[in-house]
């Protein structure tokens, strides 16, 4: 045990972290391993690799995204904001090389190798990203001069821009819905608030126009008609699960299911496994947002309260995309299950972005006398007036 006298740098972490948070981050990689054991195999098997080749990798990303995760929850809000500098200017030059030097999976150019190991630079963008607009929000709300406002409508523009070159269209509704979150949480006028919702709607609609793979994909969802084996063998496993499931290995669809271990694995989760586990999972993400949204409520810093709020309603608008394609509640789209679906990028990235939030909730004693400091002169000048 560590001792509260104890007065080293790790002690301290221990002592002002949210142990709540850590646990359900810790129980979700967890999750994502033994998911990895029932759905990777089959999949392995089915192109060639050898059993076990996605478990071993996803291990390895596991035991990453655990030390990321660590190690970013040590950072002060400053140094938050400056690591999100450096990943945001580095994830919009990666984005921009994907164009050009990126490899191509079905249509899109979303990755890019770098040293031999492919990585989608839109991953580490996202945290990165939500942390920059909530400073120029809190900066303009500090001070109105400086054109906050506008300079974070013009980053979100640019991010839309390459995430539509990609395309990545699911990515883009993930980013602009967290983005129009923050930017209602900052207290934007209901005018500019309206005008954004037109932007979007028009984008949603020229999209479904542009791209035929995202009208084929919406008119399958609203008709049931077309290719929708996947969704449908999703929805069939969840179906076989029941309430307790086949047991573990038993599952049948995960052997014809090509996107077993990414995409559908709470499919999977279910099949085997039963619903009452996937319900369990359901509540544990509910658990992480309210928990973290909590926080946010209480705390009288701009930039920390629109941050962890970006945060989390990043990861909880994931989650309920992954789950909602899984039930057929949405139209198919390819969106990994924080920390349980297998993808490096996506398991450290998500790592990186809930050690901000374990960063962002710790109890500083310091922040407190600094508020309390404050709040005495405030009540000295009334006195003296």
């Amino acid at each position: 045990m560590v001792s509260r006298a104890d007065r080293g740098a790790a002690a301290n972490w221990w002592w002002t972290i949210d142990r709540w948070l850590l646990a359900a981050f810790v129980i979700l990689m967890m999750l994502g391993v033994v998911l990895s054991f029932a759905a990777s195999p089959a999949v392995a098997e089915r192109i060639g690799l050898d059993s076990y080749h996605f478990i071993e990798r996803q291990i390895v990303y596991m035991l990453l995204a655990l030390g990321a995760l660590v190690a970013v929850s040590f950072l002060s809000p400053r140094d938050i904001r400056r690591l999100s500098f450096v990943m945001l200017a580095g994830a919009l030059l990666l984005m921009i090389a994907t164009l050009f030097i990126g490899f191509e999976v079905k249509g899109s150019r979303r990755w890019i190798y770098i040293l031999g190991v492919s990585v989608q630079p839109s991953e580490y963008l996202k945290p990165a990203f939500v942390i920059i607009c909530a400073w120029l929000f809190s900066q303009h709300a500090r001070h109105p001069e400086i054109p906050g406002n506008l300079f974070a409508i013009i980053l979100a523009g640019l991010v839309v821009a390459l995430l539509v070159a990609q395309p990545d269209l699911g990515q883009t509704m993930l980013i602009g819905g967290t983005w129009a979150v923050m930017f209602f949480l900052a207290g934007m006028p209901w005018i500019w608030i309206v005008a954004l919702g037109g932007v979007g709607v028009a984008g949603a609609a020229g999209a479904y126009y542009a791209f035929p793979h995202v009208a084929g994909r919406i008119d399958r969802f609203l008709t049931g008609e077309g290719d929708t084996y996947q969704v449908d063998m999703g929805r069939e496993a969840i179906v076989r699960g029941g309430w307790l499931g086949q047991g573990p290995g038993e599952g049948t669809i995960k052997r014809v299911l090509p996107d077993s271990h990414t995409d559908f694995v709470f499919s999977v989760a279910a099949e085997e496994f039963g619903i009452i586990l996937c319900m369990l999972i359901a509540a544990l993400f509910a658990a992480v947002v309210l928990r973290a949204l909590a926080v946010a409520l209480k705390e009288q810093d701009d930039f920390t309260r629109l941050a962890l709020s970006g945060l989390v309603t990043l990861f909880g608008l994931q989650s309920v995309i992954n789950m909602g394609v899984n039930l057929q509640l949405l139209p198919a789209k390819g969106m990994t299950l924080p920390f349980i679906s297998y993808g490096g990028s996506s398991l450290v990235a998500m790592a990186i972005s809930m050690g901000m939030v374990l960063a962002l909730t710790r109890r500083r004693p310091e922040k407190r006398m600094q508020i309390g400091h404050a709040a005495g002169r405030r009540i000295a000048m009334r006195v003296a007036e």
